[in-house]
């Protein structure tokens, strides 16, 4: 098991509760986690201690919401949620109960999600307390809901999709009377808040192994529609197979989810919607399918998606900016040289590249235009691919050119002479610019 200053002051906390007499264990994920050697994201605790027999143990803690009973203690600076054993009560918002109350381990155990997630450890004793057979669903790589799964969804609704993370994460399977209880009940995850469903919606995209199986497995719970029907529309549709011998969109867009490595969420959006404009673009012409114009539409639909699902404005930006810019990569060995630069200049281009690097690798497997650009970018090592610009406005309006929409000509030209390296320096730049301002005059 792995061993870290977090464990350490998470023992701590465990033992002091201990020692004033209280029950205490570590609970939830990072039980799990322990269990299958995984280093835990943070520690969670459980014990039958009040909150205010909590705060009492440990100065500056503070309980979040005393209905709740959780609350936050410091130890070696950092915080660690310290939760009372609780039953909830009356669930009515597919989220929260409206109340609870203090009660013991078992009954606790009971109220959780999932079994492998009901788990408690006293790391005093090196004891795994199991009430609902959750170390048996970690050994057959099962998610499966404590007790009756409706109920446990009913309760709180975002337990579908977290599911379908903790098995794309794990790579676990789903118990069948869970899937079949998400599939009853998937229509309910439209009543969660935009925020919610986005944030376990990324977690499911950079955090599971496989991200494209995953997003397959919420097509198969009836998942996706309710939240991204515009990823349905790319099922069955066709593309030309000497271009995508893979097959449809919707495969060709798992087959690039599937490849990501690490993944950061722009990466994993532009991935999801780089083709999402495909379907309402395809034209049976004369010689094949085409899909004219549909990067644009794609960016437009990202854009819609993404603002339905509450992301942030750069979020937004960066992506749509990669969908809408994606197929510009197949004409990169014909662009000038200041073309290229700005494009290798610009903060989107390892994103970019990238999404186009997967996008060869899941389709045709040609990665010659990213060879070419790799290239280019070493070519480069050793200058800025946007170097500082050597005229401005203000040179030209000393040549006596008044505000107006020259000036913004005259300097876009004479900064793609400086990259294209069609002049050696300022001086001669200037020069140039000069003899063209008189020809026009």
């Amino acid at each position: 098991m792995p061993d870290d200053r977090p464990f350490d002051l998470a023992v701590s906390i465990v033992r002091r509760l201990q020692s004033a007499g209280f029950i205490a264990y570590f609970v939830g994920g990072c039980v799990r986690d322990r269990l299958i050697n995984i280093t835990p994201r943070e520690y969670d605790i459980a014990t039958n201690a009040s909150p205010s027999e909590v705060e009492a143990l440990f100065p500056g803690s503070e309980t979040l919401g005393k209905s709740f009973a959780v609350t936050r203690a410091p130890a070696g600076g950092v915080f660690f949620e310290i939760a009372t054993f609780r039953m909830d009560h009356n669930y009515t918002d597919g989220r929260r109960p409206e109340k609870v109350s203090f009660t013991d381990a078992e009954t606790d155990a009971q109220r959780r999600d999932f079994t492998i997630n009901a788990l408690f450890y006293d790391p005093i004793h090196d004891k795994l307390i199991d009430f609902v057979g959750g170390q048996n669903d970690l050994k057959a790589r099962i998610v499966r809901c404590v007790g009756d799964p409706a109920r446990r969804f009913a309760e709180d609704h975002l337990r579908m999709l977290r599911a379908v993370r903790l098995a794309g994460t794990l790579d676990f399977k789903l118990d069948p009377q869970t899937a079949e209880a998400i599939r009853n009940n998937a229509s309910k995850l439209s009543e969660i808040s935009a925020e919610r469903i986005h944030g376990e919606l990324t977690r499911i995209l950079t955090e599971s192994q496989r991200p494209g199986d995953s997003i397959v497995l919420m097509d198969d719970l009836h998942l996706l529609g309710v939240i991204l029907p515009e990823i349905i529309t790319m099922k069955g549709q066709e593309q030309p197979p000497e271009f995508h011998p893979e097959g449809d969109v919707f495969s060709h867009t798992m087959n690039m989810l599937n490849m990501m490595q690490n993944p950061s969420a722009q990466l994993a959006y532009a991935v999801l919607f780089h083709d999402i404009g495909k379907p309402s673009t395809a034209v049976a012409a004369a010689d094949r399918i085409r899909f004219n114009g549909h990067a644009q539409e794609g960016a437009l639909l990202a854009g819609e998606i993404m603002r339905r699902l509450r992301f942030s404005l750069k979020d937004i930006e960066t992506v749509t900016y990669c969908v809408g810019n994606h197929m510009r990569f197949m004409d990169v060995q014909k662009m000038k040289r200041s073309t290229l630069r700005k494009l290798v200049g610009a903060p989107t281009f390892p994103l970019e590249l990238e999404l186009h690097r997967l996008d060869c690798s899941a389709s045709n497997k040609d990665l010659s235009n990213w060879n070419f650009l790799k290239e280019f970018q070493e070519q480069l090592a050793k200058e800025p691919a946007l170097p500082e610009r050597w005229i401005t406005g203000r040179d030209i309006k000393k040549m006596g050119i008044p505000e107006s929409p020259k000036i913004g000509i005259l300097l876009a030209t004479a900064y793609d002479m400086q990259l294209e390296g069609t002049v050696k320096n300022r001086e001669d730049l200037i020069e140039w610019l000069r003899k063209r301002i008189k020809e026009e005059s």
